[in-house]
């Protein structure tokens, strides 16, 4: 009779028996599914993976493939669409003179803005971390990113308004600018046309000469008697006085009219402040400053000298009233410093995510090893953080192509041609009184190929992160 121990199975099992455990979490050989289990088991219908694609892909189709081809068709025809024109329009892109200066400015702002908005939000990002008030610091630059373009293009147009009370910009400007350098003390005001003054960027210099003992006379006209300073009094004859040239100068009307012109009325009032100067040739003699009653007098003057006097133009000249920054030359920075104030919060808050992610641990073993703050931060910080900076940029860089809002409304009628970019050209030529479908849809076309290479970046990353994860 045979053993039971010596038939195949029980071998099996002793041999099982015999054999090392299963590691743990992993099942025997003989319970492991197959290859063929794991794909039966996970075998989808292919109608049924079309059923749940579907909807997915009519919706794509439809608001982006669709209107993607239909631009296509109506770049390769006339203004109407009516008929075939093929590549004219797109040679016409770089032969037009506005749409070239509109693709010069689409590269100023690609060059600079992203750069400038991921700068700005990684200097913010590395703030937040060492203020105490770091949340409410991040919501204050954060917050524009709550207001619509539409709001940021209304609120920077009135910023840069040239008027200095409206202008916020322009009212810093001059208040700065006054600080140092003293605004002029009656601007527009010259000398009487009949005393044929000569004007020069230098000032006025009168056609008499003066010797030291005689009096001048100097009336001014062309400012109003209401802007006087309140120190100013009735203007008073100068009397002579050996060795010094004397005079008045006082301004030439009277409040509410009368008075003969040249002569010192009852009623008209000298001008504080002005500077007189007695010329010999170019070089200045003397200087003197009038008093309220428009009295001067210059001394130190040699003897038998004959001088001219002068009134320098800084007492004339227009007041400061800031800078023109929807000019011609600065119109483009000041719309980009308008996008930076809007974007520089998002690259913040998304380079604030990566800084938390870096280990604490190499910071302070760089800190042990005598390591500086800044140089924590360039060899340390922003190495680890270039993913993060990468995809900030990229992103920056694919809504910079298509800035639109921020352009149209701040640049106003006269240097919106400055400013043009392509995306405002493409609505102006289309839709702008043009009405020239044909080049509208070639532009719109070109700026998506534009686009494509950044896209073809993000997506590559997002994929190689897939992989690593």
């Amino acid at each position: 009779m045979t053993d039971p121990l010596d038939t195949p199975a029980a071998a099996a099992a002793g041999a099982g028996e015999s054999a090392d455990p299963p590691a743990p979490g992993r099942l025997p050989p003989a319970d492991r599914p197959t290859g063929r289990r794991r794909r039966s088991a996970l075998h989808i219908p292919v109608r049924v993976r079309f059923g749940f694609l579907a909807p997915s892909v009519l919706v794509l189709l439809a608001i982006i493939g669709w209107p993607i081809l239909f631009s296509v068709w109506l770049s390769l025809h006339n203004a109407d669409g009516s008929s075939w024109v093929g590549l004219h329009n797109y040679v016409s892109i770089f032969t037009d003179p506005a749409t070239l200066t509109a693709l010069k400015n689409n590269l100023i702002w690609l060059a600079t803005a992203p750069t400038l908005a991921c700068a700005l939000g990684l200097i913010f990002a590395v703030l937040s971390e060492r203020i105490r008030w770091a949340t409410a610091f991040k919501v204050v630059i954060f917050m524009p990113m709550a207001i619509s373009f539409l709001a940021a293009g209304v609120i920077f147009e009135l910023v840069y308004q040239a008027d200095p009370s409206i202008g916020v910009a322009n009212a810093v400007m001059v208040e700065i600018h006054d600080t140092f350098a003293p605004s002029s003390k009656y601007p527009a005001a010259e000398p009487r046309s009949t005393l044929d003054y000569s004007q020069s960027k230098a000032g006025y210099t009168s056609p008499t000469e003066y010797t030291p003992g005689s009096v001048a006379t100097v009336p001014l006209t062309g400012y109003s008697v209401l802007d006087l300073p309140k120190s100013a009094v009735q203007a008073a004859p100068a009397a002579a006085v050996p060795g010094e040239i004397t005079g008045t100068v006082w301004l030439d009307l009277v409040y509410g009219g009368g008075g003969t012109p040249g002569h010192i009325d009852p009623g008209k009032k000298g001008t504080p402040g002005i500077t007189v100067e007695a010329l010999s040739g170019t070089k200045v003699a003397a200087r003197a400053t009038a008093g309220s009653d428009g009295t001067f007098a210059l001394h130190g003057l040699s003897p038998g000298t004959r001088y001219r006097l002068a009134l320098p133009a800084s007492d004339f000249a227009q007041p400061y009233a800031g800078v023109s920054w929807l000019g011609p030359d600065l119109v483009t920075p000041a719309i980009i410093v308008a996008y930076l104030w809007i974007w520089a919060g998002f690259a913040m808050v998304l380079i604030a995510a990566g800084l938390s992610g870096i280990p604490r641990e190499l910071q302070e073993a760089a800190k042990v090893d005598g390591a500086s703050d800044f140089q924590i931060f360039r060899k340390i910080t922003v190495p680890l953080l270039a993913p993060v900076l990468l995809v900030v940029l990229v992103t920056l860089a694919i809504n910079v192509l298509k800035i639109f809002d921020l352009v149209y409304i701040i640049s106003p009628g006269s240097t919106l041609s400055v400013a043009n970019v392509l995306a405002v050209q493409m609505w102006s030529v289309s839709f702008g009184g043009a009405q020239n479908q044909g080049l509208g849809s070639a532009i719109g076309v070109f700026l998506y190929l534009l686009v494509l290479p950044a896209m073809y970046v993000n997506i590559r990353r997002i994929r190689r992160e897939r992989r690593e994860s």
